[in-house]
């Protein structure tokens, strides 16, 4: 089977079901913009400083899959099987959050992202999570979304900020913080 199938030259793409829509949809915006988010999981997932957490992200990476297969799905056809997310999935992620803020300063003032490469990716991962949120909220607005999917990517996104934290920490960057000008 050739990977290109020329179906999509004329800006049409094909739902989970067999339903043809744009490629401008707010659907296929939602779930490229998982598709993204993902790469750039890849890309964390590979720096030297989160090689013990590399199972970890890989599992989340699982997991925008399977977000990603339920906004590809035609939300017309209820039979096509797909793979599921479970409250257990956003309860992963909160029990991530609260392991690594137990050993972080409290936060005093907001942060710049950067300080170094692997927190920089930290921090456009979760502002490429932030905008698959608001695709999906955007979504919401037309067609039915299983609700776990807003939860999970909300929780990432907090996953993503406490980690670019504990990088810093652990890589012993200091964290950049926003001095606003008064």
């Amino acid at each position: 089977m050739k990977i290109y199938t020329k179906t999509g030259d004329r800006g049409e793409t094909s739902l989970l079901g067999g339903k043809r829509v744009a490629k401008s949809h707010i659907r296929i915006e939602a779930y490229g913009t998982i598709d993204e988010l993902n790469a750039f999981m890849g890309l964390l997932r590979d720096q030297e400083v989160n090689l013990r957490r590399a199972d970890f992200i890989k599992t989340i990476q699982d997991r925008l899959f399977t977000i990603g297969a339920t906004l590809a799905n035609d939300p017309e056809k209820t039979k096509v099987k797909r793979p599921s997310l479970l409250k257990e999935d956003v309860e992963y992620l909160e029990k991530a959050i609260d392991e690594m803020e137990g050993g972080l300063q409290p936060l005093q003032h907001f942060l710049l992202p950067g300080g170094h490469a692997s927190v920089s990716y930290t921090h456009i991962a979760r502002t490429v999570c932030r905008r698959a949120e608001r695709c999906v909220v955007a979504l919401m607005d037309t067609s039915p979304v299983e609700s776990l999917v807003l939860e999970f990517l909300n929780r990432l996104s907090d996953y993503l900020f406490v980690l670019g934290r504990q990088i810093a920490k652990e890589l012993e960057i200091k964290e950049v913080t926003w001095e606003p000008r008064v």
